[in-house]
């Protein structure tokens, strides 16, 4: 293969993953005459039609997609050996994209990557707050941070934190003057904080266990939010039972703001785990990012 050739598959490559000329001139500094003419020149030379343009948006024939398919992870594990190199740099550097949720950037994440970040600063992290599942190979994350639980098994886990629960909780006013809860089932009848699904768009059923029985109840009420952190303000607010990891409400369950109902209820989950596809070889800013997870505490 030519030269040639090899940067008009990488212009190929930018406008299929952007899905736009426009967003793929940006990102290569071209400009879209310049490229929707090597692309052109690309498909002429195959003899084959690699996108389908309209006047709104970009879309890849058979075609295109498989040469997608075969070049994404050629190209991707040369940038990734080239990426590694600087393992042997003072300062390592890099992009590390992270897929997690807020409550586990809150809780575990944050607090261990801000004193790598301080040490090293030419590491750069971008994180994506999804609550929802994420294809990190298609989405192009090198990792993502999820329940051990729900991790498939092609996925390298490792855990970085340790088992915790959700629990459900109300402001002192709020149970006061609504009736007594003693078993999930008496949910139905108060007003509910929801958890909104990202993924799925459903609302989440409240999971509970005890004694063997495991039990899943559908509340509803006032108020929807796809953020646990932003749940606990509200419950605060006396407006509604929430169920929320435990981690968030310590510090209002102290100061009496919230009190916690059905305890014996609510069961633990597996704790979270970073998982990336085992294929990658780790740049020295994803090695750094991983051990810094891992460290106890």
């Amino acid at each position: 293969m030519q030269r040639q050739d090899l940067n008009d598959m990488l212009a190929f490559m930018a406008v299929a993953q952007e899905r736009s000329f426009t967003k793929a001139a940006s990102k290569l500094g071209s400009s879209q005459s310049t490229l929707s003419h090597t692309i052109k020149q690309l498909e002429q030379r195959l003899g084959l039609r690699l996108l389908t343009r309209t006047t709104r948006n970009v879309s890849l024939t058979e075609a295109g997609e498989q040469l997608l398919q075969t070049l994404a992870p050629r190209i991707e594990d040369i940038e990734r050996e080239i990426e590694a190199l600087t393992a042997f740099r003072d300062k390592p550097s890099g992009n590390v994209r992270l897929t997690l949720s807020d409550h586990a950037l809150d809780w575990i994440v944050w607090p261990k990557l801000k004193p790598m970040l301080k040490a090293y600063p030419d590491i750069r992290v971008e994180f994506s707050i999804e609550n929802g599942f994420r294809d990190i190979v298609e989405e192009r994350f090198d990792a993502g941070v999820r329940l051990g639980e729900s991790l498939d098994k092609d996925m390298v886990a490792a855990r970085i934190s340790p088992d915790w629960r959700l629990v459900a909780v109300a402001s002192p006013e709020y149970l006061d003057s609504h009736p007594p809860l003693d078993s999930p089932q008496d949910l139905v009848r108060h007003n509910c904080i929801n958890h909104r699904q990202a993924r799925s768009g459903g609302l989440y059923a409240w999971e509970f266990a005890k004694d063997g029985r495991n039990l899943r109840v559908r509340v509803e009420g006032q108020l929807t939010f796809n953020s646990s952190i932003a749940m606990v303000d509200a419950a605060v607010a006396g407006l509604g039972v929430a169920y929320i990891p435990e981690s968030l409400v310590i510090d209002a369950r102290a100061r009496g703001e919230l009190v916690q109902v059905l305890d014996d209820w609510c069961p633990f989950f597996s704790g979270y785990h970073l998982y990336y596809p085992s294929r990658r070889q780790h740049s020295a800013a994803f090695s750094i990012v991983l051990e810094a997870l891992r460290a106890a505490g």
